[in-house]
């Protein structure tokens, strides 16, 4: 099956799953590592519609999920990584701003990727070397400076520690830029595009959403600007268009 198709395949299987969170009602969340780190039923039953559907269009492939257990091997020749609800806080609060996002990967490289937002019908999309999409249209990363743009950032909620390095870095981006926002979901702030700097995120937070970034002209990295890993350890996130990006990287060495 090429990429296209296994593309279309993640589009559809993230449609169907979306009605799940549309139609929810009275919504209870679990605890998982903290009060702020929570699980509902609808989590576990998207992720579970999304890998039936992913497994029987694709068979031989594996799956690196947020809310799974045991986790397969992130060096599968076909793996799919899912977050099932990116946004859970938001979802159980009734904020309706979350998304499913799922990306393809083969042997460590991420080759096609989408996130949904069912409550807007806005389905974010990409494949590796044919650019990325919104409901079918092309799009670019914007070509404003930082003091032009307004910044997505999120808070680390599950790590308390990091608190007074995450928002003296917010602090820092409200006085270069137009203003911040903190709206809960990276995969979102992603595909929104514009500079985002998170302290912690997971493979699943962000493998669909740097996709789409980069093949949208943007740039993602870690927080001290190397590399994003593709591996199962948590990473910091920075991402935006690649002049706004490196002027706020330079911002953030200058004050140490």
């Amino acid at each position: 099956m090429g990429h296209n198709e296994i593309l279309l395949r993640i589009e559809a299987a993230e449609r169907r799953a979306a009605a799940l969170i549309l139609e929810a009602r009275g919504v209870l969340a679990e605890t998982k590592s903290g009060r702020r780190d929570v699980v509902t039923a609808y989590d576990r039953r998207v992720q579970e519609l999304l890998i039936e559907e992913l497994r029987a269009a694709l068979p031989e492939a594996h799956f690196f999920c947020e809310e799974m257990n045991e986790r397969e091997r992130l060096d599968a020749g076909a793996l799919f990584i899912i977050d099932p609800i990116d946004g859970t806080m938001n979802f159980v609060r009734g904020f309706h701003h979350s998304c499913i996002s799922v990306a393809y990967a083969e042997r460590g490289t991420v080759l096609a990727a989408a996130v949904y937002n069912p409550y807007l019908d806005e389905m974010f999309s990409a494949l590796r070397g044919g650019g990325a999409f919104l409901n079918a249209r092309p799009i670019r990363v914007s070509g404003d400076t930082l003091a032009n743009s307004v910044v997505c950032f999120g808070t680390s909620p599950y790590r308390p520690d990091l608190a007074d390095e995450t928002f003296a870095l917010a602090r820092l981006a409200f006085e270069n830029s137009l203003d911040v926002r903190r709206e809960g979901t990276a995969a979102l702030d992603l595909c929104s595009v514009a500079a985002g700097r998170e302290l912690e995120l997971s493979l699943w937070d962000y493998a669909a959403g740097a996709l789409i970034v980069e093949e949208a002209g943007g740039v993602c990295r870690t927080v001290s600007g190397g590399e994003l890993p593709y591996s199962a350890d948590k990473s910091g996130v920075a991402a935006g268009p690649r002049a706004v990006l490196e002027e706020f990287l330079r911002l953030t060495e200058a004050k140490g």
